[in-house]
């Protein structure tokens, strides 16, 4: 059995060789940095480094506890993420139902196309194109102006930012899910159609009968697995669109610990606010991980 073993350790020894350039950047930039975890229990000054920092244990979560900011960073980061999980399964499962209907091949490429684009640029680009859109002299608000209504500070405003957010997050990236519902609807048994069809049950009944349920597994999966990431609300996306007039409504986490650490110079409380975030991901990753496996038999390994 060893000998065996590791004869094919050496055929795949290529294989190993290639992969190992990854294996050493993910310990670099992974996990040695899990050392700095130990700032979270200390009054930790860049001078004096880990080792001499004061130790004070769970006083950094005491103090963010304490916090305001956190509390409604916290509230701010599970409302953006739970509409954008919900949204970013509701919108691509729509569109994939209506492409799917389309008897036009070239045209439903070509939609497949427009909708996917965006997904492969960074929020760097799509957040100067949200900015210019949104702008109070952007082309939303001069379309506003030509209606007869008066433009709007979408930018600066407490009450349109967050959908702003949440709706530019969901353009962004569905139609990358709107590919996957569409190969899990070509994956449905013809002959159900078929004989729906032969039983008299027009596109409506067969679309509720037997589409719908059919990828029920795909829209199950996505919605649980999204439940990992409920409090990763989109730091990249925020931080480029984000500024202090709106800060009541899209301060999440990320940037909590953000303007916490880097700005504020606080380092030990930012840690603390990092490793709380990262502790109550872990769960949801663990419980979204189990659901999947239990009600649709997904498994990591």
């Amino acid at each position: 059995m060893k000998a065996k073993t590791k004869n094919d350790l050496y055929q795949a020894k290529a294989l190993h060789i290639m992969l190992l350039p990854a294996v050493i950047l993910t310990l670099i930039f992974a996990y040695l940095p899990l050392g700095g975890i130990v700032m979270a229990f200390q009054e930790f000054k860049p001078l004096m480094g880990f080792i001499d920092s004061k130790w004070v244990g769970f006083e950094q979560f005491a103090y963010i506890f304490s916090m305001p900011s956190f509390w409604n960073a916290l509230r701010n980061t599970f409302i953006i993420a739970f509409f954008k999980i919900t949204l970013s399964i509701l919108v691509p499962l729509v569109l994939a139902l209506l492409l799917n209907e389309l008897i036009g091949q070239k045209f439903k490429r070509l939609v497949q196309t427009t909708i996917f684009i965006p997904y492969f640029f960074s929020w760097a680009i799509l957040g100067g194109m949200v900015i210019e859109i949104f702008a109070y002299d952007g082309a939303i608000n001069h379309f506003i102006n030509l209606l007869g209504g008066e433009s709007i500070p979408f930018l600066v405003s407490n009450d349109w930012f967050r959908e702003i957010i949440i709706g530019t997050d969901v353009w962004k990236g569905m139609g990358y899910n709107t590919v996957l519902f569409l190969a899990a609807i070509t994956n449905v048994d013809p002959t159900l159609y078929e004989a729906a069809m032969v039983d008299g049950a027009g596109r409506w009944k067969q679309l509720l009968k037997i589409t719908i349920p059919c990828i029920s597994g795909m829209v199950i999966l996505l919605t649980i697995l999204g439940l990992g990431g409920i409090l990763n609300a989109g730091f990249e996306q925020i931080f480029i669109l984000y500024n202090p007039i709106v800060e009541q409504t899209v301060d999440i986490i990320d940037t909590f610990v953000y303007r916490l650490g880097i700005i504020s110079t606080q380092y030990s409380a930012a840690a603390a606010a990092g490793l709380f975030k990262s502790m109550v991901s872990m769960v949801f990753v663990g419980v979204s991980y189990w659901i999947a496996y239990k009600t649709t038999d997904y498994r990591v390994f």
